[in-house]
């Protein structure tokens, strides 16, 4: 069977994770967690990274430092992971769902301005498959209203924002994902691009929000400031949690950034292996390929497929999975959850149904041979007796 995912390992993890046993300090905060969060503000600019637990961890961080009350509004697109409006849930808020656009599942940026009441407090946009969202025209609604972005960058590290010109945003033309909203949150989840098994980042781009991260991150105390002599004493001063992880996940997660480069690479050419070989079907109206919008740039988190109804994807997963190959569907709609549809307004999201009907993913890691990608490609143009 061809796995739909297998977590890659460079071969340094395990002598990273022994390196951290062997210091003494096997709790959050120490030398490997210090190196992982300074890689990622040096190189993509965030002003302070926080390692956390995991990408949910990273959005109820978030969620606590927008001060979410009971009764604030926040909107999400319905096409996406529960971390994303279970950060904002836990905390009080209402959830607004907004829906996809029509050819890509990112949230439809023209549609969001009309969900926007008094009681609106946070957008948080999720950049699906690691390209961007409309960044210039949520962070215009956000400075108009008043608002917060929060991105849920969990698929998107290593991918960048390609702003117009001029931009709105003031401060380039390329701009890293996670980098543009005031808090961002990332995740290193073993099906995700770099690894630590669980895992996952807050990234705080507002001065505004950085001391009071790093005492909620530490359980509501300023425990991070005495270790560092700039207290003599920590207490309990805030709410928080101990959202850090342990440095035997951060110097696993070490060993996979010394290798990002290598594994963007090799998954951007597996990425551009699909593409190529089956736009022709696309083309053909068999199924739709991902779209790179015009201001996105592709990190090839995932190749997915779009197919024209759920019974024709249905019946794809089921010949590639004859064939040995696991593919999965993706995100069913949030609104339409039993949790949240007697909560939902009402609104019909065709374009977030549409998707979570029809989208497929297809395997994607970085020891995926080239045999087994024939093989893939093969089975889908077998499948539609080409």
């Amino acid at each position: 069977m061809i796995p739909f995912n297998k977590p890659y390992l460079t071969g340094k993890e395990a002598h990273y994770m022994y390196e951290a046993v062997f210091t003494g300090k096997l709790s959050g905060n120490g030398m490997f967690t210090q190196r992982c969060q300074t890689y990622f503000e040096q190189r993509y600019g965030f002003r302070k990274c926080l390692l956390t637990t995991s990408c949910t961890d990273a959005l109820e961080m978030a969620a606590i430092l927008c001060d979410i009350q009971p009764g604030d509004e926040v909107i999400i697109p319905s096409y996406t992971f529960v971390s994303t409006a279970l950060a904002f849930v836990r905390q009080g808020a209402k959830i607004v769902f907004a829906d996809s656009q029509a050819e890509h599942p990112n949230i439809d940026a023209t549609k969001i301005e009309s969900l926007i009441t008094s009681k609106t407090k946070v957008i948080v946009p999720v950049h699906y498959a690691g390209m961007a969202c409309d960044m210039d025209q949520i962070m215009a609604l956000a400075a108009k209203y008043n608002l917060l972005v929060v991105e849920d960058a969990a698929q998107a590290i290593d991918s960048y924002y390609l702003a117009p010109n001029p931009s709105s945003l003031g401060e380039g033309d390329k701009r890293p994902l996670g980098s543009i909203g005031h808090l961002a949150a990332f995740s290193f989840h073993e099906t995700k691009n770099i690894i630590s098994g669980e895992g996952g980042m807050l990234a705080i781009n507002d001065e505004r929000f950085i001391h009071r991260a790093e005492i909620i991150w530490e359980k509501g105390t300023n425990r991070a400031e005495f270790f560092r002599g700039e207290v003599n004493k920590y207490g309990w001063v805030d709410i928080g949690s101990s959202f850090l992880p342990s440095e035997v996940i951060a110097a696993f997660l070490w060993a996979q950034i010394e290798h990002l480069d290598e594994i963007q690479n090799k998954r951007k050419q597996h990425w551009n292996k699909y593409y190529e070989a089956l736009k022709p079907l696309a083309d053909k109206g068999f199924f739709s390929v991902p779209l790179i919008p015009e201001q996105a740039t592709n990190n090839a988190h995932m190749f997915y497929l779009v197919c024209p109804s759920l019974e024709e994807r249905t019946k794809l997963i089921k010949t590639l999975k004859q064939n040995d190959i696991l593919a999965v569907f993706h995100y069913l709609s949030l609104h339409s959850s039993p949790y949240y549809a007697e909560k939902h307004d009402g609104r019909i999201l065709a374009n977030c149904d549409m998707f979570a009907d029809c989208l497929v993913r297809l395997p994607l890691f970085y020891e995926l041979s080239d045999e087994n990608l024939d093989k893939i490609i093969k089975t889908i143009n077998s499948h539609y007796s080409l």
